[in-house]
């Protein structure tokens, strides 16, 4: 995991996610201008075609920070930590257990462990990492994850369906799970998840108002410089950008505010 850019959440307006199963654009150039590419998916995702997202990525010759969300721990590898910058683990409000505090403590259980103990551990995210870089690398690993906090706002989407959510949010439960964001868990970034539809504005305006130090995403069906700049106008922090990175990199381009 490289050490050499701190994050500065106030600079990030637009971010592009990168589902490392889908083919990337052939001209990666369609990059300049976001602030942060984040790499992160479910179905077909693997440590390998992560690890050839991010390089992918970094030889464009674009410099671009890349975060990586996995959403299981065999999405991560010794090679994965060693070439991103960040690795954020999402915690879904509205999700079941596991997908709110069980990978969590899962993952912590591991870091905690002996040495010893750990290099036998069946998750490669810390066992392999024990076994070739040793335990200071663990304790580099734990200062440069953090935690996303989450709602999933579609119902019919393979996010809301790995998740385990079954209700969506309304605007004031939105807006209290910013607030516990902020003010309890801690975590630098509040993520509101529509996933391949566009949800408009209500729920960012409920988040912002609760949210000074805590950044705020919005996720979900943005194609077009119009809704990109409603949601920014509403309040969000950055909008996270994915479907017509892959679809139509022209559409794409049109997403990233003008500076």
């Amino acid at each position: 995991m490289t050490s050499d850019w701190e994050w500065d959440w106030d600079a990030i307006t637009h971010v592009t996610k990168v589902d490392p199963e889908k083919p990337l654009p052939a001209d990666l150039s369609v990059l300049e201008g976001t602030d942060l590419v984040m790499i992160g998916g479910s179905d077909g995702v693997t440590a390998q075609n992560t690890l050839e997202a991010v390089t992918a990525i970094q030889d464009s010759g674009l410099d671009i920070p890349v975060w990586q969300e996995p959403y299981r721990s065999d999405h991560v590898s010794t090679e994965t930590i060693d070439a991103v910058d960040g690795l954020s683990v999402p915690a879904v409000y509205n999700g079941d257990w596991d997908h709110f505090v069980g990978k969590h403590i899962d993952l912590f259980t591991k870091v905690g462990q002996k040495p010893s103990e750990t290099i036998a551990s069946s998750v490669p995210l810390v066992g392999g990492l024990v076994e070739s870089k040793g335990i200071e690398k663990v304790s580099e690993l734990t200062e440069s994850l953090f935690g996303e906090g989450y709602v999933v706002q579609h119902l019919d989407s393979a996010a809301a369906d790995r998740a385990g959510v079954e209700t969506t949010y309304t605007p004031e439960e939105v807006a209290g799970a910013a607030l516990a964001t902020e003010s309890f868990y801690g975590f630098p970034v509040f993520y509101i998840e529509y996933s391949g539809t566009y949800g408009g504005t209500d729920d960012v305006e409920a988040a912002a108002d609760y949210l000074e130090e805590t950044t705020l995403f919005y996720g979900g069906g943005i194609d077009s410089a119009a809704k990109a700049a409603d949601i920014l106008e509403a309040g969000a922090d950055a909008i996270v950008v994915g479907d017509c990175f892959h679809d139509d990199p022209e559409r794409f381009r049109e997403t990233i505010p003008d500076r």
